[in-house]
């Protein structure tokens, strides 16, 4: 699947605008603490081939994740596989990524705050260095994704600049 995304870093006000106008508009999925480690492959450098590989824990469970190139120049569009573990194999994956050679690089932690509205997911990020709204559509037709998300950012007023780097690479700064 191909997941077209647009991330805005936001101030505090307009965060809790944003939440408020959300809970009038969209559907509220959850809320929750996200915690991401991504891996080092033993083979090529994710960050010269502008790949990710993590595995995520949060109340839902453990999903592991793959992120392919940025296919797009104004949004973070890219190929995503996603495997969901179901039980308490946190621990066992992390091992065995360890032994086929896969290094712990870095954890990104986050709360998030989820909202649907149609097709779309439209996060509510908080981490360490800053609040960020993403609007996340899945399809296999980029320009409908990104006309989608250039509707949400209207409905709720949304204004700045794309970013189209992810957390890690935000976190990292140019070292990532």
């Amino acid at each position: 699947m191909i997941e077209i995304e647009a991330k805005f870093m936001i101030d505090d006000s307009e965060f809790s605008r944003i939440d408020n106008l959300l809970s009038e508009i969209a559907e509220l999925v959850i809320e929750k603490e996200e915690v991401d480690i991504y891996y080092k492959h033993p083979l090529r450098d994710f960050a010269k081939t502008d790949e990710a590989f993590r595995i995520r824990k949060d109340v839902e469970g453990v999903t592991i994740t793959y992120k392919g190139k940025k296919m797009d120049p104004e949004t973070k569009t890219r190929e995503e596989i996603k495997v969901r573990i179901y039980g308490d194999d946190y621990d066992n994956a992390r091992d065995m990524f360890r032994k086929l050679g896969f290094e712990e690089f870095a954890t990104v932690r986050k709360i998030r705050k989820i909202y649907r509205m149609d097709n779309a997911i439209i996060c509510l990020d908080t981490l360490d260095f800053g609040k960020f709204i993403e609007i996340e559509v899945d399809t296999q037709d980029i320009e409908e994704g990104k006309r989608k998300i250039s509707e949400i950012a209207k409905k709720i007023n949304l204004s700045g600049k794309n970013i189209r780097k992810s957390y890690l690479e935000l976190m990292l700064g140019d070292s990532a």
